[in-house]
């Protein structure tokens, strides 16, 4: 398998419309460079969570604009506004208590099977690698679409568990290689999964002797900037940190295998990563007003010159 250049999408939550959004320039750049689009141009793709959508869309052949045009019409029926919301949740209390995470997941499946049908990973155009965590024997699951016990998988069940964030969805129970994995979201793992598809490369590929030989461009979803006061770090409990710490958790991975990447990578790697406005960083807002604002920020990062000439730089290395 040769996985020189690699192509890796952080997780997110609705804000995978920004990555879509970059994604689209980043193809628009390989065309104004006389390349072939993103599947001609990478060897690897990897995702987290609402990556691992991405990803796969990708690697079946979609473009990003197909892909961004899913999560703009279908985005209210993965996480339902306040009235669906709330009636779930009236539904669920009296059936798990009131711990029971904020959506149901129905939504979200039923999206993703329709979306992907009974298409398996081994039917992906590009070797994928897919993130998960199972809760049973308690160590990561990586979803490899070149493995033939991987292959038969339905793409639909990978990218549900890939997407199963504590305290949002359900975990989603299937059979991985003949056991049972009760499976939650990559982020846990690699929110930003880069370093998995890197270590990935130079174990497959014979031709990649060193992390220099690689070219990586890894896509953020926006990274947040509202910070939790140090009075409230100190004082806050279980009850209190249940939503943050997962926010927290997603966010400090992310950072770290950025750090690692771009260390290990030197000029070969590639990051789009925006700071995201106070307000912005929900994962589930799908309201009008917030997806407005995710798109007008993605296209402002677009528009600085030091990210014109990142997408130059990248297009002419692949």
């Amino acid at each position: 398998m040769h996985a020189r250049r690699i192509l890796s999408i952080d997780g997110g939550g609705i804000r995978g419309l920004v990555s879509c959004t970059w994604l689209e320039a980043v193809e628009a750049s390989l065309a104004n460079a006389g390349k072939p689009g993103l599947l001609g141009s990478f060897d690897l793709l990897a995702g987290t969570s609402t990556g691992a959508l991405v990803a796969c869309g990708l690697g079946l052949g979609w473009s990003p604009d197909t892909l961004a045009r899913l999560y703009r019409e279908r985005r209210a029926e993965i996480f339902p506004g306040v009235p669906g919301k709330l009636w779930s949740r009236v539904r669920r209390v009296f059936r798990h208590g009131v711990s029971a995470p904020r959506y149901d997941g129905k939504g979200l499946e039923a999206v993703l099977r329709e979306v992907f049908g009974d298409r398996r990973m081994g039917e992906l155009q590009r070797p994928t690698l897919i993130t998960s965590y199972d809760t049973l024997a308690r160590r990561p699951v990586i979803f490899k679409s070149f493995l033939p016990e991987h292959a038969g998988l339905r793409l639909w069940e990978v990218c549900r568990a890939s997407t199963a964030a504590p305290s949002y969805f359900p975990a989603h129970g299937m059979e991985v290689e003949g056991r049972l994995c009760s499976l939650i979201d990559g982020g846990i793992v690699a929110n930003n999964p880069t370093a998995c598809a890197i270590a990935e490369a130079l174990r497959r590929d014979r031709e990649v002797r060193q992390c220099g030989d690689l070219v990586v461009l890894s896509v953020g979803t926006g990274e947040r900037n509202q910070p939790i006061p140090l009075k409230s770090a100190q004082e806050w409990g279980a009850v209190e940190w249940a939503i943050p710490i997962i926010d927290v958790l997603f966010d400090g991975n992310a950072d770290s295998v950025d750090y690692i990447a771009r260390q290990l990578v030197g000029k070969g790697y590639f990051r789009l990563q925006a700071e995201l406005l106070a307000g912005l960083d929900d994962l589930d807002d799908t309201s009008a007003a917030h997806i407005s604002a995710l798109e007008r920020l993605a296209r402002d990062y677009l528009l600085k010159p030091e990210t014109q000439q990142k997408l130059r730089q990248l297009a002419a290395r692949l």
